[in-house]
C-alpha cells in the first residue's frame, strides 16, 4: 500500500526527471487520440451515408448512381462516393478533403440548392471533375478496373478494339467513361467527349 501511495505522490509532485517523463508520455498520449480521431473522422466523411446526407447530393447524383452498374450488379460490390471522388492514398486523400472545403462553401452560399440550380452547375462542376481524374490518370478508376488485370478476350468486340486502342493511345478511364455513374450534363461540347 506505501509502494503505490509513494507512486501517487510522486506522480502528484514529480521531480523534473519525472516532469519530462510525464510531459513526453502525456504527448504520446494525446497524439494517439489525435491521430486516432483524426483518422476517424477521415473515415466517417468517405462512407455513402455521409456523402447523401445533404439534399444536394441525395435528391440529385445519387438517385441516378443508384441506377448504375457501380450501385447494383451480379457480383454485389459496391463504388460508393469516395471510391470514385476521393484517393486512397494519404497525400492525395488530404489534398482532396482540403479541396472539398471549397464544395462547403457552395453548400453554404446555397449555390446548388435547388435542382434547377444544381442542373445550372452541373456541367461546370462535371468539368472539374473529369480534369481532375485526367490529371490523376483515372487513379480512383484503377483502384478497382486496370488494364493488365482485363481479359479482353471475353469482352465485346467494340470494347475489346476500344480497351486495345486505349492502352496503345495511353488514354486514362474518364477519356471514354464519362457519365458512368452519372449522367451526362446537358451543353457538353465535342471537347467535353474527347
Amino acid at each position: 500500500m506505501s509502494a503505490k501511495k509513494g507512486w501517487w505522490s510522486r506522480l502528484r509532485s514529480p521531480t523534473a526527471k519525472y516532469s519530462v517523463l510525464t510531459l513526453l508520455g502525456g504527448g504520446f498520449i494525446a497524439g494517439i487520440l489525435f491521430w486516432g480521431g483524426f483518422n476517424t473522422g477521415m473515415e466517417a466523411t468517405n462512407t455513402l451515408e455521409f456523402c447523401v446526407s445533404c439534399h444536394e447530393m441525395r435528391d440529385n447524383v445519387y438517385q441516378e448512381y443508384k441506377q448504375t452498374i457501380h450501385y447494383s450488379n451480379r457480383t454485389g460490390v459496391r463504388a460508393v462516393c469516395s471510391d470514385c471522388h476521393v484517393p486512397r492514398d494519404w497525400t492525395h486523400k488530404i489534398i482532396r478533403k482540403v479541396q472539398a472545403s471549397k464544395e462547403l462553401y457552395g453548400k453554404v452560399m446555397g449555390t446548388i440548392a435547388t435542382k434547377e440550380k444544381f442542373e445550372a452547375k452541373r456541367l461546370e462542376l462535371a468539368r472539374n471533375e473529369w480534369k481532375r481524374m485526367k490529371a490523376a490518370d483515372s487513379r480512383e478508376c484503377r483502384n478497382c478496373h486496370s488494364f493488365d488485370g482485363m481479359n479482353t478476350e471475353v469482352q465485346k468486340t467494340r470494347a475489346r478494339k476500344q480497351h486495345e486502342m486505349a492502352v496503345e493511345d495511353k488514354m486514362t478511364c474518364i477519356d471514354c467513361h464519362k457519365g458512368i455513374a452519372h449522367k451526362k450534363p446537358e451543353g457538353m461540347t465535342e471537347e467535353d467527349e474527347l
